[in-house]
């Protein structure tokens, strides 16, 4: 398996492409955060918090994960490096595990910057210090654990797709459904307990709770649940291809 992310991660930062989606990401956050005025504004927000960084950061994981893992296989089989693959002594478990922590990897390394913005606000605030740490640290493990679920559910886009295109739209709208779309399917069923339980299964509301900065240990079960739930039924797709 180790032998698989390090492949992949070199891969990844080998060409200009790992550099454009990073890249990519980090603009857009502080341009939404710190230049274009808005709900997610840190200054004109008014308040010693980066908000909306945790509001924003969703919807751009929407497209910086399938861009991370569009090509984890659509490379493979187009170099005819995926028989080849297939012949060395590794499970397909450590095939899939191993590209899907280089992807986790590289994602880290994007998130890992905006760690900065925390303190850009500490020395900000009036009085010095004046921030809810608790919150962000909360809410960044939550970024975290949000983010491995779109990597795992783009791994399955991944062996899903013909091609990277097709394996960018497909993870794309799937990532897109388990975020907001069992709030829908919930909206439909009025005020009740069965229509808690259908919220229960998207990633929304698990990812709000965590983002209050409280770790609840239904979230964590529930992420870990959805990771090896997704990173099975790629094995098993493989298995069949």
């Amino acid at each position: 398996m180790f032998s698989i992310f390090k492949k992949e991660f070199r891969s990844f930062f080998g060409a200009a492409t790992g550099y454009v989606v990073i890249g990519i990401f980090l603009l857009l956050n502080g341009l939404f955060l710190w230049v274009i005025p808005g709900e997610y504004n840190v200054l004109d927000n008014g308040y010693a918090n980066v908000d909306g960084l945790f509001l924003l950061a969703p919807w751009l994981f929407l497209f910086l994960c399938p861009a991370v893992t569009m090509r984890m296989f659509a490379e493979e089989r187009l170099s005819g490096t995926w028989e080849l693959l297939q012949t060395k002594p590794l499970s397909m478990w450590a095939i899939a595990g191993g590209k899907y922590l280089s992807t986790l990897a590289v994602s880290l390394l994007a998130l890992l910057p905006c760690v900065i913005y925390y303190f850009s606000v500490y020395y900000l605030a009036e009085p010095l210090g004046n921030v809810d740490s608790g919150a962000f640290w909360g809410s960044f493990i939550g970024l975290i654990l949000l983010a491995a679920a779109y990597l795992a559910i783009g791994i399955l886009a991944a062996a899903l797709g013909s091609n990277q295109i097709i394996s960018f739209i497909l993870a794309a709208l799937l990532c897109f459904f388990m975020l907001y779309g069992f709030d829908l399917l919930s909206a439909f069923c009025g005020e009740n307990a069965f229509a808690d339980t259908v919220e229960s299964f998207g990633i929304q509301a698990h990812y709000t709770s965590v983002s209050r900065g409280v770790i609840d240990s239904h979230d964590i079960i529930y992420f870990t649940a959805l990771i090896f739930i997704f990173l099975w039924l790629t094995v098993e797709r493989l298995k069949k291809k």
